[in-house]
């Protein structure tokens, strides 16, 4: 694929992991630089669990990978690792009578933050950041969801790290509030690498210079938005009826139905998109996977 970093943050070769009989990473390898990344695959694809070996969680059965040149399969580079790291994971655990400021704290004295005077001006600086002053002493309990999304990536950009790993941070977020985390994660970008898992292929159009789709644990597709959409270039048409040749077609607003497959000979072809490039990426996986992802 074109456009691959020059000079990577994060460089991973043939990271392998299983599950008893199951392989939820197989063989995957990438390049990420500085910016947004989106990772994209149906559920079941191992994307939560690519994050969590990137983010040390687990280790690989094989493979290795470094961030910022730091090897993780020391134990020195495994601490620097974490030192340079921001994670938010898919169901971040608050401790309910926690304040916004606590928890934030509290991730800051995990991250080695032992000067308190310091600690707490750069608490402050990331609930500013995400748009949380105003309730940085309200109990998290009290907090909407998207209020509660926002701690928790506040809590991952703590320290300024150089790689910050984000897992699903927009899901069951409301138009408003998916806006909104979009606009932060954006400005997160700016100078860091971003690896962010999402479902949404809108996010990943809207906020990433690069996109990976992983199917069954390995990597179908790396490379630019703008190519994994031009996978379905002649590939989209529309039609009064759901052809029946089609791989995958849906009634739109205005009555018409939109096919993506191949197209019958004389077919009113459409304009492709992302999401028909990633549906196109996911052909020959079953229905039930592709309606999840």
């Amino acid at each position: 694929m074109s456009d691959l970093p020059s000079v990577p943050t994060v460089s991973a070769a043939g990271l392998t992991l299983r599950y008893g009989g199951t392989a939820a990473l197989d063989d995957v390898s990438m390049r990420l630089g500085e910016g947004v990344t989106g990772l994209l695959g149906p559920n079941g694809a191992g994307k939560t669990t690519l994050l969590r070996v990137l983010a040390t969680a687990v280790p690989p059965d094989k493979g290795a990978f470094t961030v910022l040149g730091n090897d993780p399969a020391t134990t020195a580079g495994r601490q620097e690792v974490r030192r340079a790291l921001g994670y938010l994971p898919q169901a971040p655990g608050f401790h309910p009578d926690f304040t916004a400021f606590d928890f934030v704290d509290y991730v800051a004295i995990l991250k080695e933050l032992t000067d308190r005077a310091a600690r707490h001006r750069e608490v402050r600086r990331v609930l500013d950041a995400v748009a949380l002053s105003d309730v940085r002493g309200k109990r998290i309990k009290k907090l909407s969801g998207g209020m509660r999304q926002r701690v928790a990536l506040a809590a991952a950009l703590i320290g300024d790290p150089g790689f910050l790993v984000l897992d699903e941070p927009t899901v069951g977020l409301d138009p408003e509030q998916r806006m909104r985390f979009r606009e932060l994660i954006a400005r997160a970008g700016e100078g860091r690498t971003v690896l962010l898992s999402t479902h949404q292929t809108e996010d990943v159009a809207m906020l990433c210079h690069r996109v990976i789709v992983m199917v069954r644990g390995r990597v179908r597709f790396e490379g630019t938005p703008a190519e994994l959409a031009a996978r379905a270039d002649g590939r989209v048409w529309s039609s009064t009826e759901r052809d029946p040749g089609a791989w995958a077609g849906w009634r739109t607003g205005t009555g018409s139905f939109r096919n993506v497959g191949e197209p019958p000979e004389g077919a009113d072809l459409l304009e492709p998109t992302l999401e028909d490039g990633y549906l196109l990426t996911l052909d020959g996986e079953s229905p039930e996977e592709v309606a999840a992802a």
